[in-house]
């Protein structure tokens, strides 16, 4: 047993280097040097960021720091006979919890460790596709419930007779941009319409997955690039939720992307909010182009239609979930649209690990 548990050291060991786990329990430090001064508590957003930061790098360090000190202490019980059946039961739970901490090895992109921002917005199919988009909106959320992400959404508009229009969702937890990017693209839904009785009725939504950067300079832009417009925030069936011009649309000209915020009736906040996601669609736009700067990038081409899905939810005249790119496929569509992702999301992470190689 005491060979098992080196070996099982050496490994961990290995894949501390790897991760650059001393280098994040540096920022660590720095962080909290940081919150315990209190001329930063004078800009609550920056304060709320940087905790945010730490408590991401305290949740990815936390449990490596914890599985090793078990390994250290247990290397030192090894010799005891008296406690070797008690030995054997701890090494075979480590053993199991290595194993689900070694899946972050999958996660060495550039963004992976971020946090997540999805944008969810109805394609073609009318009110079919807001209330679509709507059900994808609840099946994240309940992803996100079931993995012990955070999700909060930010911005929500709402389709004039059903569903929604647009909903970004903030995700936040270890590697939620590592796990969930995989989702990025077109949905498409087969069903029979709840809104035309007896009609089977095709519906697309995109999904897009942006890293949530936690620093401006990750991705810099020219303010001569921008083009800045504020109008009037309307809520369901366009009546008027405030009397301020607070909602905000900002396009990126070089590459024509356009953002636009209301939810909150503070300019200020609808910009930074706008600003945000704007960084994280250019930066998987660098990444997804292989871009060396931003003004290399070309406009973003996908719509979402016919053709372009990278899954398929079939309820009618059968039922079946398939992804396009993988070939993952169940007939359990309702566990699926309950928030059930993980042999999606684990398919989609083996497939991109081995092309990696």
């Amino acid at each position: 047993m005491k060979k098992e548990i080196q070996e099982i050291l050496t490994e961990i060991r290995d894949i501390w280097v790897r991760l650059n786990l001393d280098g994040q329990l540096t920022q660590i430090t720095d962080l909290n040097t940081q919150l315990a001064d209190p001329a930063i508590w004078q800009d609550p957003e920056m304060a709320e960021k940087t905790a945010r930061q730490q408590a991401r790098l305290k949740k990815t360090t936390g449990p490596w720091q914890k599985l090793r000190e078990k390994l250290e202490d247990l290397d030192g019980l090894a010799d005891d006979q008296e406690l070797t059946d008690e030995i054997k039961d701890q090494l075979a739970d480590i053993k199991v919890e290595f194993d689900q901490l070694k899946k972050q090895l999958f996660f060495n992109g550039k963004y992976d460790a971020s946090n997540a921002i999805l944008r969810l917005s109805a394609g073609a199919g009318g009110d079919d596709a807001q209330d679509w988009t709507e059900m994808l909106e609840r099946m994240y959320l309940r992803y996100a419930e079931q993995n012990d992400f955070d999700a909060k959404v930010i911005e929500r508009s709402v389709g004039e007779n059903a569903g929604v229009k647009t909903s970004v969702i903030e995700i936040s937890g270890p590697f939620a941009y590592g796990k969930m990017h995989g989702e990025n693209g077109v949905h498409r839904l087969v069903r029979l319409s709840p809104f035309n009785a007896e009609s089977r009725e095709t519906s697309f939504a995109r999904v897009e997955v942006l890293p949530e950067l936690d620093t401006l300079n990750e991705v810099v832009i020219d303010d001569k690039d921008l083009r800045i417009d504020v109008y009037r925030s309307s809520g369901h069936g366009g009546q008027s939720v405030n009397t301020t011009d607070s909602a905000v649309r900002i396009t990126h000209i070089p590459t024509g992307i356009v953002v636009s915020i209301q939810n909150e009736k503070s300019q200020l906040k609808n910009k930074a909010t706008a600003l945000t996601i704007l960084r994280g669609k250019l930066a998987a736009l660098q990444l997804e182009q292989q871009a060396e700067n931003i003004s290399d990038l070309k406009g973003e081409s996908q719509s979402a239609t016919w053709g372009q899905q990278i899954r398929n939810y079939v309820l009618h005249p059968y039922k079946l979930v398939k992804d396009t790119r993988t070939g993952f496929e169940t007939t359990d569509v309702d566990k699926v649209l309950n928030g059930d992702l993980d042999d999606f999301i684990n398919a989609s992470l083996e497939q991109n690990a081995g092309s990696n190689k």
